[in-house]
């Protein structure tokens, strides 16, 4: 499992049965990696860590200075310990020098009579090479088995399940609503165990090593090894990598799946909302669906969202959820389909028919007093309901009056706002007007001589219309509620008269008045919103 030895493991071998540890007994388990033979003074730039050096002393002979340097070096280089052949020119080791390896527990190893540094050598990088070829071995075995359970796993729990019994340490994997700890632990070990994943702790141990699973450039988990009674070897983090590879496949896999069943659900929704599905298809889809799922007809309502430059999948995330857990509070099944920036839903109705308006009345209003200014970045919402069908083979009715309400509501004054297709009424005649016919100039036949003069005089007659209109022809509740004198009232009206003439309160020609003012507000809002539009 690894391809290093410890000291101790070379002490074992043939041309160390005669030497003596005088320093540094407590690092006897420090891996080596490589073996140098080195008789110079300066060596700091020639190591990469984790070397046994061996030396005959010759670099520094009896210089007490020159051996504490090459010493201190070794030390700074991280390498794993010194082996010096004794009597060639070393003849002995100065107190101060094992003092310093003890401290640093850096083993200082002594050969006492004269050994073949090049059979050393040989023997110990053909040990390693094995290991290497070992390990090699061993982690394409554990690479073309995982890829066998690839093909025949069901949940990600079983990787890790998998990859904990191959490497026998403590695995955790860490996702973003769930964690998973293989062997399972009990709850008060669990928690000083991801406290010590958090801190990073390693208890004097490279003992804990963790890596994240990315699929397509986002992170998706953490999987974490940490092992008490070893330390992880590079054996364990090529496995850690494999794993972790693994383990996105299967996660890509998984949302491939989800994503397709997904496009399939929205390919079936949108030729629902088309309607191209009958009562049977749609009552078969409620079954397979929700067996027990009975709806007393149905709505729809699309939804607009006005994203700022900060807004993020996430808002939208966040919308979706906290709108659709309203709108099922109120009784109403939800079905939910993305179609750029809109979002529509189509409600299916749980409850009594009679209801069905005052219950999404109720839902907007809790949506619209909940604090999202921390939560949902989105600038604005627009929200547009359309007409109620009793049949769910109609729902394509109800779509088609949900866009034309969301259309309309940027057109539409403070006082005639609504959600509902339904409390539309003039509305929708003036935008249907608008369509097919020039409603610009239809308006103007009726009110061209009142805008006129508001024009050139900065009169208020048109204002002074409408309100005259509302309080049913009584001067004295309009002077009231414009806030001027009678006198100025009575002109005004005299004023109106010679414009629009002295019938205009008679009951056809007000009607035709009233519907005109209504109709001047809508291209009024309509032409602002173009050109702020066209600023953009």
């Amino acid at each position: 499992m690894k391809s290093y030895i410890t000291i101790n493991e070379i002490l074992k071998r043939k041309h160390f049965e005669r030497t003596e540890v005088i320093a540094g007994e407590g690092g006897l388990n420090r891996n080596v990696k490589w073996v140098h033979v080195v008789e110079v003074i300066n060596i700091k730039k020639l190591l990469n860590g984790d070397e046994l050096v061996l030396t005959t002393g010759l670099g520094w002979k009896e210089n007490q200075a020159l051996f504490m340097s090459f010493l201190s070096q070794l030390i700074e280089s991280q390498a794993s310990g010194l082996c010096i052949e004794i009597n060639t020119h070393t003849s002995t080791i100065p107190q101060d020098i094992i003092d310093v390896a003890n401290e640093h527990q850096f083993p200082i190893i002594l050969f006492h009579e004269e050994v073949p540094f090049v059979q050393i050598t040989q023997d110990i990088h053909s040990l390693l090479i094995n290991h290497q070829y070992q390990m090699i071995t061993d982690l394409e075995s554990y690479s073309q088995r995982l890829n066998r359970q690839l093909l025949e796993i069901n949940h990600h729990e079983e990787i890790l399940v998998f990859f904990q019994t191959f490497l026998d340490v403590q695995v955790v994997a860490l996702f973003d609503n769930e964690i998973f700890c293989i062997p399972e632990l009990p709850a008060n070990e669990r928690h000083i165990l991801l406290e010590r994943i958090q801190t990073n702790e390693q208890n004097g141990l490279n003992s804990i090593a963790r890596q994240p699973v990315q699929v397509l450039g986002n992170q998706f988990a953490e999987l974490v090894i940490i092992s008490n009674d070893r330390e992880l070897a590079e054996f364990d983090l090529l496995i850690l990598d494999r794993t972790t590879t693994a383990l996105a496949q299967h996660l890509l896999r998984v949302l491939y799946v989800e994503e397709k069943r997904r496009m399939e659900e929205a390919e079936w929704m949108t030729d629902w909302l088309n309607g191209h599905h009958s009562n049977v298809d749609i009552r078969e889809h409620l079954t397979y669906v929700d067996p027990g799922l009975k709806l007393n007809g149905g709505v729809v309502c699309t939804c607009k969202l006005h994203l700022t430059d900060q807004s993020s999948i996430l808002d939208k995330t966040y919308f979706k959820l906290h709108i659709r857990t309203i709108f099922e509070q109120q009784g109403f099944y939800v079905f939910p389909i993305e179609i750029r920036n809109h979002i529509i839903f189509i409600l299916g109705n749980q409850r009594t028919r009679k209801t069905w308006k005052t219950r999404l009345s109720q839902a907007f209003i809790r949506f619209k007093t909940a604090d999202f200014s921390e939560k949902l970045k989105l600038s604005s919402i627009s929200f547009g309901v359309g007409k109620f069908v009793n049949h769910l083979s109609e729902i394509h009715i109800s779509y088609k009056t949900a866009k034309e309400t969301l259309l309309l509501q940027d057109m539409l004054t403070e006082k005639g706002k609504s959600y509902f297709y339904e409390d539309l009424h003039m509305y929708r005649i003036i935008s249907l007007i608008n369509k097919h016919s020039d409603l610009q100039e239809i308006v103007m036949e009726y009110l061209q001589p009142v805008i006129e003069y508001d024009q050139k005089y900065n009169g208020k007659l048109v204002e002074t219309l409408k309100t005259y209109l509302a309080c049913n022809g009584s001067k004295q509740e309009t002077a009231k509620k414009l806030y001027v004198v009678r006198q100025t009232m009575y002109h005004r009206i005299e004023k109106l008269e010679t414009l629009l003439g002295n019938d205009f309160m008679s009951s056809e020609k007000r009607l035709a008045i009233e519907f005109m003012l209504l109709a001047y507000d809508f291209l009024t809002i309509e032409n602002h919103t173009q050109v702020l539009a066209n600023e953009m």
